[in-house]
């Protein structure tokens, strides 16, 4: 895949250089040759990767990625230190910024672009799902996402099967995070490998291939979404850029730098996190987007859309579908006697007693006020009317309790029914139906079922 990489270095040598190298990939090349034209590119452009000098005058590499990932706008921008330091401290300091990686140079070029390549693909996960969870906020069907996760606490399973080794890793994380190797795994119960949060595998075992079980735990649908670290021996420079071109998130060089491993560790599972929460703010918004806020159904717009699709089906030779509108009696005497709030919590309670009282394949919906509407696949008009006339029963039959009211309400339901098995049925004309014969139920005293299969 390609990319925006965006080159931050204020020397011109080293922007054209590695700008020549990316682009013989095609990859699309932004420059700054300082940290505050790096901030400024990184919100205007938005690139996928940032390449960050460290030595640089005024805002050094360091603050500068510092102020990047506090920045709510560029966060999520993965960051590639690129120095002559080779300091461990150099190193620590740098992750500990929240840099995704630290590069010394002179730069492996293998390396470098498998790198981007990880890394961008990241971005472009995260770039989806953070568009569509602005859609949420837009339309108001979902909060301000809280950012500032921390990475730790998490559950992390060690493949090492070198012992003393394993119980080393396990040793080091557990001061951050849930550690446990992979023979203790069975711990976790039946369930309990869906709360993993990072997997660290060594990719020079003795008795198993890391990195094929590395491609094997990416290529399942379960597990492709799980981070993995792979330890690598430091002189291995072909293991290094096969992991990470297999998916593999991130790698740690061996002799281990307790710190450096922590620190890594961390960041896999804020980047994690993050993602996980994107995600569960889109399915918030596409819930949102077709349930009603008030009663928890389904809303007009989703109902529309499934009779569509039933009706379609029909006229292709399928069963019949019935549909139903009930309206609550009197409603607006409620609100007027006893408030909106009271009359709020007549439909909630209503809605219970419609949701209890129909079978699970069958759609019950809010149209619209106090009107509701069911679905019925493959069911014929006369199971409609039983079960409609169960609904009216259930209502009718024992009164609502509201707030601190001692005497309880007296609440009645009218309804129609209709069914839809005609080649000409749309969704509006079922509905009209179906709304003709709740009319009726309304002209004849109300508190009944009409049925409209004419």
């Amino acid at each position: 895949m390609t990319a925006r990489v965006l080159i931050v270095d204020d020397v011109a040598t080293n922007v054209r250089l590695l700008e020549a190298k990316l682009q013989h990939e095609y990859y699309t090349v932004i420059s700054a040759t300082s940290g505050e034209e790096a901030i400024m590119r990184a919100i205007e452009e938005n690139p996928d990767v940032i390449l960050l000098d460290v030595m640089m005058p005024g805002l050094d590499g360091f603050e500068t990625c510092r102020r990047l990932k506090e920045d709510p706008k560029t966060h999520h921008i993965p960051v590639v230190m690129v120095t002559a330091l080779d300091q461990k401290s150099d190193r620590i300091r740098g992750l500990s910024v929240g840099a995704d990686d630290f590069l010394s140079k002179p730069i492996d070029d293998t390396l470098l672009l498998a790198r981007v390549r990880s890394l961008a693909k990241y971005k472009s996960i995260a770039d989806e799902l953070r568009s569509r969870e602005a859609v949420g906020r837009r339309i108001g069907v979902i909060d301000e996402m809280q950012q500032g996760e921390n990475g730790l606490g998490a559950r992390v399973i060690i493949l090492e099967d070198d012992a003393k080794r394993g119980e080393r890793l396990k040793r080091i994380l557990n001061e951050e995070q849930r550690a446990l190797l992979m023979e203790e795994s069975n711990q976790l119960g039946p369930d309990g490998h869906s709360s993993v949060e990072l997997l660290i595998v060594s990719a020079s075992g003795k008795t198993f291939d890391g990195l094929r079980l590395a491609a094997h735990i990416r290529s399942q649908f379960n597990t492709r979404s799980l981070p993995i670290l792979a330890i690598v021996d430091a002189e291995d420079r072909t293991r290094s850029i096969r992991a990470l071109e297999i998916g593999v998130n991130d790698i740690i060089n061996r002799p281990l730098d307790e710190d450096e491993l922590k620190l890594r560790v961390r960041t896999l599972v804020r980047r994690k996190r993050y993602i996980e929460n994107l995600r569960l703010s889109v399915d918030a918004t596409m819930e949102k987007a077709v349930t009603d806020q008030l009663t928890g159904l389904h809303n007009r717009r989703y109902m529309e859309t499934q009779l569509k699709a039933l009706l379609e089906r029909t006229k292709r030779g399928g069963a019949p579908v019935s549909v139903i509108i009930a309206d609550i009696d009197h409603f607006k005497r409620v609100n007027d006697l006893f408030g909106h709030d009271a009359g709020d919590e007549v439909i909630r309670q209503f809605s219970e007693r419609l949701a209890s009282n129909f079978r699970p394949r069958d759609l019950a919906c809010r149209f619209g006020g106090e009107e509701f509407v069911v679905i019925m696949p493959d069911t014929s008009a006369e199971d409609a009317y039983i079960i409609a006339e169960r609904l009216r029963v259930a209502v009718s039959g024992d009164p609502f309790h509201i707030g601190s009211n001692k005497d309880p309400l007296e609440v009645t339901v009218s309804v129609g029914v209709a069914i839809g098995n005609r080649a000409d049925d749309d969704t509006d004309v079922v509905i009209k139906r179906a709304d003709q014969a709740l009319y009726a139920a309304k002209q004849r005293g109300r508190n009944r079922v009409i049925a409209n299969v004419a």
